[in-house]
C-alpha cells in the first residue's frame, strides 16, 4: 500500500500558469512529440484493452496508477486485465495489497477451500480495495474460471507486508490443522511479536528504543522451519503458509528498518514484493505470466526518477526489468484534473477532493498540453527531443493540495520509467462499496481501523 509521500520541495503549488492550452491550439515542442506518440481510445473495455495485444507475449505486465482513489484507472486496469487472462493465458493477477486479504477473494474466485472466511481489507485505506471497480473484476473472475479446470483458472495474490498480526494468524491456523505440536512451537516464537500484533508500527520504535529485544531470531527460525516442511497435501495451503510465513519475517525487519530513516524500509518493501511476485510465478509453474496492479511509485523504474537517483531507493519495476529484461512491460498511468478518492491525513475518511490542475514542467501538463482527452503512448519508439527531467505527480491515499508541489511531485523521466504510459486528462473518484454488499469483494460489516503505519503511496 502507501509509503510516504514524495516531492522535491520548492516551486509554488498555486501557480497554474502555462497548464492550460487554449482550445484548437496545435501542440508545439515536447508536447508535439507527446502528441505524436499518442493512441487515442475512446472506450476503455475495448479500445484500450485491444491496445495491450502488443504486450501479450511478456511474461509480466505491470500496471501503474498515478493515485489510489481514480475510477478511470481501476477500470483501466480491469479492461486490460480481463483481455489477458480470456485471450493470452495470464493466470496471475497480483495486487500491492496484504497476502491474507487477497488469499481469500482467491478463494471465492478459484472455488478452492480454505480456513473460515476472514474479513478482508478492514484497515484503512478500505477504499483501495472496497471499490465497485475492483469488486467488478472479482465477480468477473469468479464467472470466467467457473468454466475452467482447477489448476488453470486465474489466481489473486496480494504483494505486500503490512499484514503482520493476520499473517501470524494463518500459519498458525495452518499448522493447527497440518501439525498440532509444531503449531505450539510457533505460538511460543511468535508470542515475542504479540504485544504488536495490532499496531506492529510501535514494536520498531521499542526496539529502537532498547526498550524490547528484537523478535528477528525467532521469526526467521519460524520461517525457515515452514519452508523446509515442503507441500504436506493441498500445494496452494502450503504456499499460503510458506509466504505468510516470509511475511512475518519481513514485516519484523520492515517495522524495524522503518524507524532508522533514508531508504531501508522503501526498499525492503519493494523488495519484499518483487520476491513474493517470484515465489507464486514458481509456484504456478515455468509458463506463469502475471498482471501486477500497483502505484506509479513501485511499478515505474526507479531508477528513471529522483528515488534513483538521489534518494537511493529501488522498486518492483526496477527488479523485474532486471529480472526479466523485455519480457516485464512497465505501465503507467496520469491524470490533469477531475476528482479523487483520498483522506486529509492517516485514518481520516475518505473524501472526494478536486484535483488540481498540474504544475508547470510536469509531465501532466506536457500530455494537457497535446489536447488529446485518452490515449496510450508507446515509449519503444519514443522520438528524441523529450526532456529527461519533468516533475511527475504521485497521489497515494493521503492527498493535500495546499503543499501539492513538496507532498506530491518529483522529478523522473517518464520514458525511462515506463515503456508506455496510458493518460486520461480528466478523472473521477472510485466508488467504495456498501459494506456487506453482494458487489463487496470483503463483504463484511464495517470494521475498525487495524495494522498500518501512516504512509502515502
Amino acid at each position: 500500500m502507501p509509503a510516504p509521500a514524495r516531492g522535491q520541495g520548492g516551486g509554488d503549488p498555486h501557480s497554474m500558469a502555462g497548464t492550460h492550452k487554449d482550445a484548437g491550439e496545435t501542440p508545439s515542442g515536447p508536447a508535439a512529440l507527446i502528441a505524436g506518440l499518442a493512441e487515442p481510445f475512446d472506450d476503455i473495455d475495448d479500445d484500450l484493452a485491444a491496445l495491450f495485444d502488443r504486450f501479450a507475449d511478456r511474461r509480466v505486465i505491470l500496471l501503474g496508477e498515478a493515485s489510489h482513489g481514480t475510477a478511470e484507472f481501476y477500470r483501466a486496469r480491469a479492461a486490460i486485465t480481463r483481455r489477458l487472462v480470456s485471450r493470452h493465458g495470464f493466470g496471475i493477477i497480483a495486487c500491492e495489497a496484504d497476502w491474507p486479504d487477497m488469499a481469500v477473494l482467491d478463494r471465492r474466485a478459484r472455488d478452492r477451500p480454505g480456513p473460515a472466511p476472514s474479513e478482508p481489507f478492514q484497515r484503512f485505506p478500505r477504499w483501495m480495495w472496497r471499490n465497485t471497480e475492483f469488486a467488478a473484476l472479482v465477480d468477473w473472475l469468479k464467472g470466467e474460471n467457473a468454466g475452467r479446470a482447477p489448476e488453470d483458472r486465474a489466481g489473486l495474490y496480494g504483494l505486500d507486508l503490512y499484514s503482520l498480526g493476520a499473517s501470524i494468524e494463518a500459519v498458525l491456523g495452518y499448522l493447527d490443522r497440518h501439525d498440532p505440536e509444531a503449531a505450539g512451537i510457533a505460538r511460543r516464537r511468535y508470542g515475542c511479536l504479540t504485544p504488536w500484533a495490532e499496531e506492529p508500527e510501535h514494536y520498531g520504535s521499542a526496539v529502537l528504543r532498547r526498550r524490547y529485544g528484537s523478535c528477528e531470531e525467532a521469526v526467521v527460525a519460524q520461517c525457515r522451519e515452514i519452508l523446509q516442511r515442503g507441500i504436506e497435501g493441498d500445494p496452494e495451503s502450503y504456499l499460503d503458509a510458506a509466504q505468510n510465513a516470509r511475511l512475518v519475517s519481513a514485516a519484523e525487519r520492515y517495522y524495524r528498518a522503518m524507524y532508522q530513516g533514508g531508504a531501508a524500509s522503501w526498499n525492503l518493501r519493494d523488495r519484499h514484493m518483487f520476491e513474493t511476485l517470484e515465489q507464486i510465478m514458481e509456484a504456478r509453474g515455468p509458463q506463469a505470466r502475471a498482471v501486477v496492479w500497483a502505484h506509479n511509485s513501485h511499478i515505474g523504474d526507479a531508477r528513471a526518477t529522483a528515488m534513483g537517483r538521489g534518494m537511493g531507493e529501488l522498486n518492483l519495476g526496477q527488479l523485474c526489468r532486471e529480472r526479466f529484461g523485455k519480457d516485464a512491460a512497465l505501465i503507467g498511468f496520469g491524470t490533469a484534473t477531475g476528482t479523487v478518492a483520498a483522506a486529509d491525513d492517516w485514518g481520516d475518511e475518505m473524501e472526494v477532493m478536486k484535483v488540481r490542475p498540474p504544475l508547470p514542467g510536469s509531465w501532466e501538463a506536457l500530455c494537457h498540453a497535446t489536447g488529446i482527452p485518452r490515449f496510450l503512448a508507446d515509449f519503444g519508439g519514443a522520438p528524441a527531443g523529450l526532456p529527461d527531467r519533468l516533475l511527475e505527480r504521485f497521489i497515494g491515499v493521503i492527498y493535500r493540495p495546499g503543499t501539492e508541489r513538496q507532498s506530491h511531485y518529483m522529478e523522473a523521466d517518464l520514458p525511462r520509467q515506463f515503456d508506455a504510459w496510458v493518460w486520461f486528462d480528466r478523472s473521477t473518484a472510485l466508488t467504495p462499496t456498501p459494506h456487506g454488499g453482494d458487489a463487496d469483494p470483503a463483504a463484511q460489516a464495517d470494521p475498525g481501523d487495524a495494522e498500518m503505519f501512516p504512509s502515502g503511496l
